[in-house]
Formats: C-alpha cells, structure tokens, sequence
C-alpha cells in the first residue's frame, strides 16, 4: 500500500513520462474498498503514444466561464455527447472510479466539460481527441467532482485541496461523500454541505453515520433530516445541535409538526436555529402568549424563517429607535398584515426616507413612525420627486399635510393615480394664481382658465415676477398678455431661466425678439434641443438642402420627424446630427 500510495501521488511529468514500465504500474495497483470509491474489475489502461499537440492542461486554462460561474459560448449537442463519454471512459475505465460517480462527474459538470473541450485539440473527431488528450494530462479531479456536487467554479476553486489532485488519495473524503449519498442526500446537493461545512468530510469510518443516526434517535425521520441537513449543513459539526432541538421542541409545543417546518424550509438557504428560538423567546417576553405565538407564526412563517428572523429583529430594532413601547411592537404584531416581513420592513424605510427626503425633522417622523408603523409598513410609496411633481405641493407644505393627514400616505402607492392637494398654502396659492390670470384678460371660470391654472407652477407672486421679467426684455405688456394666453406654460420657468433663454434666443441663435411674438413657446423647450435643431437646420440650408422654415416648425417636431424631413434629405446629414448631438449634450 506504501508503494501505491507514492505511485499516486508522483508528479505529473514522472506519471507521463516515457521511462514508465507500464506493466510495473499494472502489477503495482490493487483493488481498495472505499465507499464511493469501487473497482470496476477493469484493468486500468495507460498508455504511450506519440505527445498530443494540446500544449495547455486543461487545470490551468478556463477561457469558457466568466466571474459568476456563466458559461461562455456553446457546444453542440454531439460534441458535448462524445466529450462526456471520453471524460467517463478516463474516470471509469483509468482511473476506476465508481460507475455511477464518474457518470455524475462526466453529465454534471458544464464549466468543466467545456475547458477540457477547449483545452484539447479542436478536431473533427472530438472523443478520440479528448481521450488521447486525458491519457497525458491527467486531471485534477477534484474540480469534475465538486462540480458534480453542484458547486460553480468560484465556489469550489477555494476549496481545491493544494496538494492533491487524484480523488484516491482522498479516502476519507470520499467515505463520507459515500456515506451521505447512501443515506438519501442528493448528490447535487452536497456540494452545499462541502462548502459550508468541509470538516465532515475528513471524519473518520463510522463517525458521520453516527451522528446521523444520533439525530433519527431523537426522534427525526430521515426524509425530514435529509432537509434539515441540507438547509444547515453544521447540524453535522459536533454534537447535536441543541438551539435545533429546542426550537424543534418550541415550535411542537406550540402545535407545528416536524413536516410543517420542512415546508418552510428552502435548501438554498442556510439556517441559524439560535437566531430563530431568539426571536420566539422575544416574542413571548413581548407578552404573546403560546397561542398568540402559533397564531402568528401560523399565518406569518416568514417572521420566523425569513433570514432565520433577522428581517423580524431588524423591524423590532427599527421601530424601538424611534421611541416605540414594547407594548406598542407587540401590537403591530397582534396585527401584522398579509404581507412579507421583508417586504413590510422594505416599506418602513422607504416612508422614513421620504419623509427625511421633504424635510420633516426627527421629531416629526419618529411621532407618525410610532402612531402608524401599520400604515407605513404596508405603503410602497412612488418616489419623492413624483410625489412632489404630482401633487404640486412643496416640501414644507407636505410635511405639515403628512403631519395632519397621515392616512393619506396610502394614497401615493405604486399604481395609484395621483390627484394635487388643494390644501393650506395650496389653496390660497391657487386663489392668487387665479386673481393674477383675472388681472391680465382671463375670463373667470373659462376652460383656458382652468387649463392655465393646471399649467403653472409657482406661487401668484412668482408668476407676476416672470411676467414682468418678459415685459422688461422689450415687449408691452398686452403682447405679453397675448403670449401667456397662447402658452401658459412659459411662466412655470423661475425667472433666470426665462431671462436665459431669451438671451439664447437673440444673441446666440441671432433670431430677432419679436420670434417669441409668434412662437411663445420656444421658452419651455430646452436650450440644449433648440441649439441642437438649430445648428443642424443652418448647417442644412448651407448645404441647399431645404428652403426657409420658421423656428416653431424646426423645434416642435419629433425626432423622427425632424430625421425624415430634414436631417435624412442630405446624405451626410445623419453624421452631421450625431456629431452636434453628441458635442451639443455632453457639455455640462
């Protein structure tokens, strides 16, 4: 056994290596019985022939997986069939794996399959090919193996073992692997138990069956461990994990079968049992009683199981430090609504930014996160700015309406259509808005009226302050009359910016004053749009491709249309507009 154990073990370049005596190596193997590990009674084949071309192993190449475990590229359907019987044929018949175990290894490890595809040569006859490939680069077989496992390769390359690569020479290893496939434990799923817990597979014989068989002692049936195990593989590390048995003991005494629990349970995740009873014993220190507790655990199995009760915690902790009684937690939980605690927890932050994002101060938002974690809890709320733009309030504004209305947060949900507030500042804003379109022509109560009343934004005096802004840059004041009436929406720009695109207008676009007598409207489309139509329109007639249009019909058109009637007409008019678009918009 000594002298087989250093064959094993020798160097790759001793293993290939033409001075071999091959019937030395035949004469030398001899049948060990590991679970996992069988003889197929099959003399293992080596052989010497002439060097393949492949220059790179396929254990130091992997140009077919990106960073997350994708695979890059594909193979065809008869090309990964013959690559799959080739990677068998050297697991089985060479290296005299078990059958079943190097068929896993052979179906169910892509990423592998893929880099011994691409590290071998790209011949018509890919099998042969592989199999000539294998007979002088042998594998690190530990990579197939953990993959098999249902590892990807950025979760098993730490856990490759540094100085082996024969699967062999890992006995206890593949002991207990054999072990927990005999028990019942799907082999794609080990690989979950490999990473998170790898010390159990370097027990010793029989230690690992004990331990499984501690836990049926206790009462588990071996389908219900099988999950267990899966969902927290450290159930396998020392002794049997007591926050287990007691919550296991809590949750029958409050009524919930061992079945119930491993509904619940995901194998994707990983448990923490100890978390999971604290939260229990903190909710019955709230004053739930035991069949308040099951109640809620009944109807609510995620408040339990849901991150192993960190997402509960986490809403308890919110909640005590914005000044709520334990009294006050509890009975939100009495209540708790049909709703995912993350996502209920999700909520709680969200109305808490927001109303941080309008300025309400600490005080305030503690008051109504005390009153009302029912209502927040269950409100997705649409994005400050939306609120803002929709509602036409300001920020102080709604902070005092929010303060007085709290219930009307579950207004502003996601898919709910949003109405403006006449409210407080609102309202009378709304009346001197209304007197300021009164005082320049507006006939009281007609629908211009309305539609102008809908169309601005500022307050009464803010609209008289851009109106005059327009007056003073060389109009009288019945022409800006006229102007407001034909487009209301130029007095919802602050006055800076009215005054900036006017100096735009004449002494960069060289178009005179009076443009805006007949296109008012130019003052609410961007000087960026407008600079951009601009240029590529004289660009256009310099080239004499169009004959004179007027401004409004050169800025108020679509893109596509503008492309069509005018940009599309030159042959390098479409480079042109990517040029000025791209110099035009990334300015700051």
């Amino acid at each position: 056994m000594t002298h087989l154990h250093k064959l094993r073990t020798a160097s790759v370049l001793k293993w290939v290596s033409s001075n071999f005596d091959e019937n030395h190596l035949r004469s030398a193997r001899t049948p060990i019985q590991l679970i996992g590990y069988f003889p197929n009674g099959q003399t293992p084949r080596f052989y010497k022939t002439e060097r393949s071309p492949v220059t790179e192993s396929c254990e130091n190449v992997d140009r077919t997986s990106t960073g997350n475990g994708k695979i890059s590229g594909r193979i065809s359907r008869a090309v990964k069939k013959e690559a799959q019987a080739a990677l068998l044929d050297y697991l089985y018949c060479t290296r005299s794996l078990h059958f079943v175990d190097a068929e896993n290894m052979s179906k169910n490890t892509p990423h592998f399959l893929k880099k011994l595809i691409k590290s071998a040569d790209n011949g018509k006859k890919i099998g042969q090919t592989i199999a000539r490939f294998l007979r002088y680069h042998p594998i690190n077989e530990f990579e197939p193996f953990l993959e098999s496992l249902g590892l990807k390769p950025p979760e098993y390359v730490p856990l490759l073992p540094h100085k082996l690569m024969f699967l062999i020479d890992d006995d206890l290893l593949l002991h207990n692997y054999g072990v927990l496939c005999h028990y019942g434990i799907a082999r794609n799923k080990i690989g979950k138990i490999y990473k998170e817990a790898t010390e159990v597979f370097q027990y010793q014989v029989g230690v690992l069956l004990s331990k499984l068989q501690a836990y049926e002692e206790l009462g588990l049936s071996q389908s219900a461990l099988i999950k267990f195990v899966v969902a927290s593989p450290y159930l396998l590390i020392g002794d049997a994990n007591a926050s287990f048995l007691k919550l296991l003991g809590k949750l029958k005494s409050l009524g919930f079968e061992i079945s119930w629990i491993q509904r619940n349970l995901s194998e994707e995740n990983s448990y923490n049992w100890s978390r999971m009873l604290e939260v229990l014993s903190f909710l019955s220190k709230m004053g739930c009683s035991d069949r308040q507790l099951g109640e809620l655990i009944g109807q609510h199995p995620d408040i339990l199981f849901e991150a192993s009760g960190e997402r509960t915690f986490s809403i308890i902790g919110f909640l005590l430090k914005f000044g709520s009684r334990m009294s006050q937690v509890y009975s939100l939980f009495l209540q708790f609504p049909r709703i995912q605690v993350m996502k209920f927890g999700l909520n709680l932050r969200k109305c808490f930014f927001f109303l941080n994002e309008i300025g309400m101060k600490v005080p305030g938002i503690g008051k109504i996160i005390r009153s009302h974690p029912l209502l927040l809890g269950s409100c997705a709320l649409k994005k400050t700015n939306t609120l803002l733009l929709h509602l036409n309030i300001g920020k102080k504004s709604l902070c005092r309406y929010i303060q007085e209305n709290p219930q009307e947060l579950k207004h502003w949900v996601l898919g709910r259509r949003l109405r403006p507030l006449d409210w407080g500042n609102n309202l009378r804003s709304k009346t001197e808005k209304a007197k300021f379109l009164l005082d320049i022509g507006f006939v009281e109560n007609s629908n211009k009226m309305k539609e102008a009343l809908n169309e601005f934004q500022g307050n009464g005096w803010e609209l008289q302050e851009r109106f005059d802004c327009i007056v003073e840059a060389g109009f009288d004041h019945e022409e800006v009359c006229q102007m407001v009436k034909v487009s209301p929406r130029i007095l919802s720009q602050s006055k800076d910016v009215i005054e900036m695109k006017i100096d735009f207008l004449v002494n960069h676009l060289c178009y005179p004053l009076s443009t805006l007598l007949i296109f008012p409207k130019y003052l609410t489309y961007g000087t960026k749009r407008v600079q951009h139509r601009v240029l590529m329109y004289n660009w256009l007639k310099d080239h004499g491709t169009d004959p004179t249009y007027a401004l409004s019909t050169v800025v108020s058109c679509s893109d596509v249309y503008f492309l069509r009637k005018f940009v599309n007409h030159h042959p390098s008019g479409p480079q042109v507009w990517e040029d000025l678009k791209s110099k035009i918009y990334s300015k700051q």
